[in-house]
């Protein structure tokens, strides 16, 4: 189905690092193969996934990345009023980066197939240096075009589109200090909910006391988002960074997002990492966990993604750099494991599977631990 905020999580937390770039020169050629596990919540998802990037010329550079999760989901929504599923999804993309002085231009499509879900996007961005270098502008934009299906059901067929504006700032404020500033704006137009996923009404003409009706929400969404990060190098080769990140929507959904990190070279080929990260939202204006009646409302919403909710987030990475001797030729080879355990705390979502009552259940919450493990070969 339609990837959720846990795989989109999975998705920042993997890629992020892996597949980033800087403005005015190319990066270099590189190999990457990544494993990625995350458990928690009654909810699997792992995978493999490899990214190969390589240069033309001094200009041009090409790049690629397939990605495949299996997801096997027992989690407390589909427990409460299905069985356990499992799928797999495959993801490519293709990408072409053009670099003209001190502007770099990039060109990215992506595919995403599931069972029940086919996406597919373009996004162009470009970058300028400027100010001596110590500037960097950038500026992008993404459309996305989806098929949501549903499974069993044959005559279900629906779209949704996705329009995304970014634009950001990096400056170099001293030898040690960088700073960056980005926004982006999104609307989503079309079929956004989840074909599968139901809310709950109380219905005293039934022997449970509660009856279920499909979801259904707005046809759009308009979100923008803001962050702010900063990285501050110390004299012994460390590094500390700090990450704000708001988000706001037409859902009425508010959104902070805090990180802290600290990166500690032990010796030139061992470097460790350590973070934490807070996260809290409002719920979204059509959410609620029991709604008093059927058809209550124009828009019903229960996914626990939409609620009020919080969550905590402890990292710990290490990358060690091989020895020549086991690396191949003179290529430059890391090798990184990175682990984040997360604890979930739904304020206004409770537990349907819990006894104490129709209403008046224990509220949810659940933490789940997500691996990532990859091999960098430089060439």
């Amino acid at each position: 189905m339609a990837v959720t905020k846990l795989k989109l999580l999975i998705l920042l937390l993997c890629w992020l690092t892996i597949n980033s770039s800087h403005a005015a020169v190319l990066a270099p050629d590189r190999a990457d193969v990544l494993y990625h596990n995350y458990q928690g919540g009654g909810m699997k998802i792992d995978g493999p996934a490899i990214l190969l990037r390589k240069k033309a010329t001094e200009s041009v550079a090409v790049s690629a990345y397939y990605y495949v999760d299996m997801i096997s989901s027992a989690s407390v929504d589909v427990m409460s009023t299905a069985s356990p599923y499992s799928e797999k999804r495959n993801e490519a993309q293709l990408g072409v980066e053009y670099l003209r002085n001190k502007t770099l231009m990039s060109m990215n499509f992506r595919q995403s197939d599931e069972s029940d879900y086919l996406a597919k996007s373009i996004s162009v961005n470009i970058s300028q240096d400027t100010f001596g270098d110590l500037t960097n502008l950038s500026m992008g934009l993404s459309f996305g075009d989806d098929q949501v299906m549903r499974n069993g059901d044959d005559n279900f067929n629906e779209q949704s589109k996705h329009y995304q504006l970014r634009v950001g700032i990096n400056q170099i404020l001293t030898t040690n200090l960088n700073a960056n500033l980005s926004f982006e704006a999104i609307t989503d137009q079309g079929y956004l909910n989840n074909p599968y996923r139901t809310v709950r009404y109380i219905d005293n003409t039934l022997p449970a006391g509660v009856g279920y009706q499909v979801e259904v929400y707005p046809n759009t969404r308009n979100s923008f988002a803001g962050k702010f990060s900063m990285s501050y190098f110390l004299p012994y080769r460390a590094a500390l960074f700090f990450n704000y990140r708001y988000f706001s929507d037409s859902w009425d959904i508010n959104a902070d997002d805090i990180e802290l990190g600290y990166r500690h070279p032990l010796n030139k080929s061992l470097e460790l990492e350590f973070k934490v990260r807070y996260y809290q939202q409002s719920q979204a204006n059509f959410y609620n966990d029991l709604f008093p009646y059927q058809d209550a409302q124009n828009f019903l919403a229960r996914d626990k993604e939409l609620s009020d909710f919080n969550d905590f987030t402890v990292g710990a990475g290490v990358t060690y750099t091989l020895p020549a001797r086991f690396s191949f030729g003179d290529w430059r080879s890391e090798a990184t494991l990175q682990w984040d355990y997360i604890d979930f705390t739904y304020n206004n979502f409770r537990d349907p599977t819990a006894e104490g009552g129709i209403g008046n259940e224990p509220f949810y919450g659940f933490s789940a631990n997500v691996i990532r493990m990859f091999f960098s070969l430089y060439f």
